[in-house]
């Protein structure tokens, strides 16, 4: 592991625990762009770890302080995400510069550091992960639909909806579920189509067809469990 430190973090607000990883992709046109960018002061932006499209983990931030990544940002009731969280960057173009699925060898890396922060930090492994478009769905989009969020839940990475014929739940109830799950509902359509864009990557029209409202559902279950 390569490590390259940022000037861009501070202390960590200590009535927040850590309890969740957010996943970013970086949405510059190269990896040497984006890592200048998460080490200059004048951007005030920074993650703990970034991994090249290679596979190459550099660490920027020390896990116990407060990295800048999250902005402003919402997660069940949490609005200083970067005290509540660990950030990583993939290095991708993303929707700007041309974004395109992730490499093998960046997600072999990314799941490995991944099992290690949740054994230093003692997280849950089902719930401790959040796509960046999660936290602050009227701003942001990545890690992307590209993402393979099914992938890592099979790994016991995260979790996936488990759909049954009986979970399609009424279209009243949307804004209700994705509010009980985490989500910031002052943007319902935004809102639910980062839900899309994580468990249901086949449609982001923001739309509730049936299979989304299935999927809701299943979803909420898992995580309120």
């Amino acid at each position: 592991m390569n490590r390259v430190p940022s000037p861009n973090f501070n202390d960590r607000a200590t009535h927040i625990k850590l309890d969740y990883i957010v996943l970013h992709y970086t949405g510059m046109k190269d990896a040497h762009s984006a890592l200048t960018r998460l080490c200059d002061p004048q951007a005030e932006v920074s993650a703990h770890y970034m991994i090249s499209e290679d596979g190459t983990l550099t660490q920027l931030v020390e896990e116990s302080k407060r990295a800048w990544h999250a902005g402003k940002s919402f997660w069940r009731g949490i609005t200083d995400m970067n005290s509540a969280s660990i950030g990583i960057e993939l290095a991708n173009p993303g929707h700007e510069w041309g974004y395109r699925a992730f490499p093998p060898a960046q997600i072999n890396a990314l799941k490995k550091l991944l099992s290690d922060i949740i054994a230093r930090q003692k997280l849950n492994s089902q719930k401790c992960f959040l796509a960046h478009s999660d936290i602050a769905p009227s701003r942001k989009e990545d890690p992307g639909e590209y993402f393979p969020w099914q992938e890592l839940a099979q790994e016991g990475l995260g979790l996936w909806p488990t759909v049954q014929d009986n979970s399609v739940v009424p279209d009243g109830e949307v804004n209700s579920l994705l509010s009980a799950i985490g989500y910031d509902i002052a943007d319902p359509q935004r809102a639910l189509l980062a839900f899309q864009r994580r468990f249901h990557p086949q449609n982001l029209s923001g739309i509730a067809d049936p299979e989304t409202l299935a999927r809701l559902g299943s979803v909420k279950t898992l995580w309120c469990a």
